[in-house]
């Protein structure tokens, strides 16, 4: 199956409108472009830098084999029961238990064969999990700028000072540096020439 899905083409994602750590904050942010109108078709939940963690839950043994087979081997046992029950309506108790007996014992025997074959591979139990370091929001691209607008993360605009020119003035191009309206100070008086400098 797997070799199928890699030879599959990767779906069009679209945009990233924002990205999250954790998968949480990806779902609520879906939850609320949906709300918003935002078509269930157009997003997706994009997963970066996956990795794959398998957590040891404790070690297998014969004892363990046995006591899960037992416990899947009582959910057979009862599902057999109902359709003898649903089958078979006279069907008197001591025949629905044996029956749920059978499948703790057939249970049993699987699960003991199944450990019996991996434990020299494998003698521990454990849980698998994928995660991702971050999850982006992705929509197609005749929705980005709605989506933005309502997970707020719309990209600030930014102004590109222009750089000092050393070019000399053009025609038209006041050079004064004084606001318009505004004279200049007045020059301060002149000396009389009848007084003596110190």
């Amino acid at each position: 199956m797997s070799m199928m899905n890699a030879a599959l083409p990767a779906p069009e994602v679209g945009e990233t409108v924002a990205t999250y750590k954790k998968y949480e904050g990806a779902q609520r942010a879906v939850s609320k472009l949906i709300e918003n109108k935002v078509p269930a078709a157009e997003i997706a939940i994009v997963g970066r830098s996956l990795r794959s963690i398998e957590k040891v839950t404790g070690t297998l043994g014969w004892a363990r084999a046995a006591r899960q087979g037992a416990l899947n081997g009582i959910m057979i046992g009862l599902l057999f029961a109902a359709f003898s029950i649903i089958w078979l309506p006279e069907l008197q108790m001591a025949v629905v238990g044996g029956i749920l007996l059978i499948g703790v014992g057939f249970g049993m025997a699987l699960r003991l064969l199944n450990y019996s074959i991996v434990r020299r591979r494998r003698d521990f139990a454990s849980i698998m999990s994928i995660t991702a370091e971050r999850y982006e929001v992705a929509v197609s691209a005749a929705h980005v700028p709605e989506s933005r607008r309502v997970l707020g993360t719309e990209k600030p605009r930014t102004v590109v000072p222009r750089p000092p020119s050393n070019e000399p003035p053009k025609y038209g191009v006041r050079i004064s540096d004084e606001p318009r309206g505004e004279k200049p100070d007045a020059e301060p008086p002149a000396a009389d020439p009848g007084q003596s400098r110190d």
